[in-house]
């Protein structure tokens, strides 16, 4: 049986990959999302990250649509205590920005949407500096108080605003972040590694990374001459033309060759290898995308691969 990772100082046990909700309602159906969701809840897994902005950039949608689908999900199968959920914050066009009274409105039609008295972990998806990390703990620390949200954490946010939020916790004894979502990849690394992996790393955080797989990029999928029909294949692609993504590459096939694996399950594994990441989060549109993204959980790369890897995106 797979081992379970724990988030940060919580109570959370959750699978090594983190099933993406980005894309239900949005590439994939209703009926293909579930058919997701049950093959990774089949094969173990058992959480699954959303926004509340998710899918409203797509025309037509008005955001909320990957909530609904997994609550609906959740629903018809019964499964509520089997699953964390995790969504966000911020960015939703009826519920924008971390003011308090938003903060609180938006989880409010979050739980309507998810179909559930309470979300396990909620997010500020983007910060805004204009609000008070006071104000915006304080709004927090009254869901998880009201039963409505188990624990929280922070996506898209400075080192130095994360710690000045963990600092008022701490001092007025409130609820503390447990996780960041970061966006972190073989192929962008300065966009966690350094001041921020370094506080999570002394403070205790978990790291739940997005863009996993940089859009599709680490799949192996994108190569000299080759035509991906993707909604993401445009800037996955771009990652041909730099030496870094060239390298990576390279270093992802030769490994992969090694295990008899995908790419894909290499690049998440050199992932959930890095300090503090708990689970790394990827999205499968199909249920054949699935079984690369599961592997992850069993693939346990040397010390002599990781820093294969880790040169290779130098």
């Amino acid at each position: 049986m797979t081992s379970l990772r724990t988030i940060g100082s919580s109570d959370l046990k959750v699978f090594p990959l983190a099933l993406g909700g980005n894309v239900f309602g949005w590439t994939a159906d209703e009926a293909g999302s579930f058919a997701v969701l049950d093959a990774y809840t089949a094969a173990g897994g058992n959480f699954v990250d959303t926004a509340d902005s998710y899918s409203a950039w797509v025309e037509g949608n008005s955001g909320g649509e990957s909530e609904t689908v997994i609550g609906r999900w959740v629903k018809a199968r019964g499964n509520r205590d089997d699953v964390v959920i995790a969504t966000k914050v911020s960015q939703h066009p009826d519920f924008p920005g971390l003011s308090a009274d938003n903060i609180k409105a938006a989880a409010d039609a979050s739980l309507r949407r998810l179909g559930t008295d309470h979300i396990d972990l909620y997010y500020t998806h983007f910060d805004k500096t204009e609000v008070p990390v006071e104000e915006i703990v304080g709004a927090l620390d009254e869901l998880v108080k009201a039963g409505k949200v188990r624990h929280i954490a922070a996506s898209n946010i400075s080192p130095e605003r994360l710690q000045e939020s963990l600092e008022f916790s701490d001092r007025e004894g409130l609820a503390r972040y447990v996780a960041l979502q970061p966006h972190y990849n073989l192929v962008s690394r300065d966009t966690y590694e350094g001041g921020l992996q370094d506080l999570a790393a002394r403070i205790g955080l978990a790291a739940v990374p997005y863009f996993a797989l940089a859009s599709g990029f680490l799949t192996g999928k994108y190569r000299p001459g080759t035509t991906v029909e993707s909604a993401r294949a445009g800037g996955a692609a771009g990652h041909l033309d730099t030496e870094r993504g060239r390298s990576v590459l390279a270093a992802l096939d030769e490994i992969a060759g090694a295990h008899d694996t995908q790419p894909a399950t290499v690049a998440l594994a050199w992932l959930a290898a890095q300090p503090t990441v708990a689970a790394p989060i990827a999205s499968a549109r199909t249920v054949e995308q699935l079984p690369a993204l599961l592997a992850v959980a069993d693939l346990e790369l040397t010390e002599a691969e990781i820093t294969r890897l880790t040169r290779a995106s130098a």
